[in-house]
């Protein structure tokens, strides 16, 4: 996910840069609200897609803990009834 704001905040970077040059390298006020509207919408879209992806990234987390917590039980839980079939047998 990363890959991709840095491919938008270089379109966006790229997109200020073509407008600057078109207007023939004059210092104009559109210009500069172009260049900070451009940085906002790159940090806006930044922050959702971190936000999601910590998100998605957490739950991954948890189910994954979960797992192994419930595969540790699984075999415990084998350890004993293999413990508790083998001492019923030499009784």
């Amino acid at each position: 996910m990363m890959k991709s704001l840095v491919v938008i905040g270089l379109v966006l970077l790229g997109l200020g840069a073509l407008l600057f040059y078109l207007n023939d390298m004059a210092i104009d006020l559109r210009v500069v609200y172009g260049a900070l509207s451009g940085i906002g919408i790159g940090l806006i879209i930044g922050g959702l897609v971190g936000y999601v992806s910590k998100g998605n990234a957490v739950k991954e987390a948890k189910i994954r803990q979960e797992f192994k917590l419930l595969q540790k039980e699984k075999a415990e839980l084998e350890k004993q009834q293999l413990d508790n079939n083998l001492n019923s047998g030499n009784i």
